[in-house]
């Protein structure tokens, strides 16, 4: 009784500071002197951290089983994934657009876990016997690892998307404005220094958005390829408990195939940004289209309740 008060109470915490640090940081976007601001938003991700390893680290104690079991466990760790790659930069002191990522993931993940939805999942119950294994620690927590960078990254790639979208268009329509008022009839010599003035500007402007466009890909590659790395060792581990409880290392599975096919992708995106033609927007475009493979892997095939992994399923009920 007392952990799961304990466990309740976490929950709570660390769902409201990451609620704060989304304001904070939706704040110190729209106003960038304010230094103490962003100061406070990281801190309060380190607080939302603990407050959730606090809250795997009780669950772990009275379940007396690795606390990943089920879809509502897998995604507070999801959510403590989130939280952990986002304080990685935080301690080496690089400032970066993580948080606009992290934060907002984080607090979706909790919500959803904690949502009526999953009521019937709150409760810690005794392992499947396909879960009594020293493989669930290794195989699961690599995988949602690997999820979680993925899924950073992959979103890191849509915003430098839409970033490069909107340039494109505002481009084109302000360089056909210019050029109207270049030749324009009447009082050319006095609209010459204003057509000048904002000709500066928008240089200054395009420089800067370039800039940002080039950290999202170098930050989004990043968080990738280490995603790509937890997602490997994890469909390895997983083939070799598979050959030790069901007598072979591949089933194709749907939970199998669709890990398969999120590895191909990332596979082709880490493949193509060693070609330079193709990097950035080409590259983002592949990884995109992985944030939804991602999805349909880890929640999707859950929903369908089928195939070996279907113990971590859960049906949709209505009152």
């Amino acid at each position: 009784m007392i952990f799961s008060t304990l466990e309740h109470i976490l929950t709570h915490i660390s769902f409201s500071i990451v609620s704060i640090v989304i304001t904070i940081y939706l704040i110190t976007l729209l106003v960038d002197e304010i230094v103490g601001l962003y100061d406070s938003s990281e801190k309060g991700m380190i607080a939302t951290f603990l407050c959730i390893t606090g809250l795997l680290v009780t669950r772990w104690i009275y379940s007396r089983h690795f606390p990943l079991s089920d879809l509502y466990e897998s995604l507070i760790f999801l959510s403590w994934s989130f939280s952990i790659i986002h304080m990685v930069p935080h301690f080496k002191k690089h400032k970066n657009h993580l948080s606009a990522i992290t934060a907002p993931s984080a607090i979706f993940t909790q919500g959803f876990a904690t949502s009526g939805l999953l009521t019937e999942m709150h409760q810690s119950a005794i392992l499947v016997p396909a879960l009594q294994s020293q493989w669930l620690m290794m195989h699961v927590s690599m995988m949602v690892l690997g999820y979680a960078a993925l899924l950073c990254g992959s979103l890191l790639s849509v915003a430098l998307l839409v970033i490069t979208f909107r340039k494109d268009i505002r481009i084109f329509v302000k360089s056909n404005h210019l050029l109207n008022e270049l030749f324009s009839f009447g009082e050319i010599q006095n609209k010459r220094s204003n057509v000048l003035g904002k000709t500066s500007f928008l240089s200054a402007r395009n420089y800067y958005r370039s800039q940002l466009i080039q950290q999202l890909d170098h930050w989004s590659y990043r968080v990738i390829s280490l995603g790509f790395i937890f997602l490997t060792i994890g469909i390895l581990s997983g083939a070799v408990w598979a050959n030790e409880a069901w007598g072979s290392y591949w089933n194709w599975d749907p939970k199998e195939t669709w890990a398969f096919i999120t590895w191909t992708i990332f596979a082709i995106y880490l493949h193509a940004r060693t070609n330079k033609n193709l990097q950035g927007e080409n590259s983002a475009i592949v990884a995109s289209m992985g944030f939804l493979i991602i999805w349909i892997c880890y929640f999707g095939v859950n929903l369908l309740g089928i195939g070996l992994h279907s113990y971590g399923s859960f049906t949709l009920t209505s009152n």
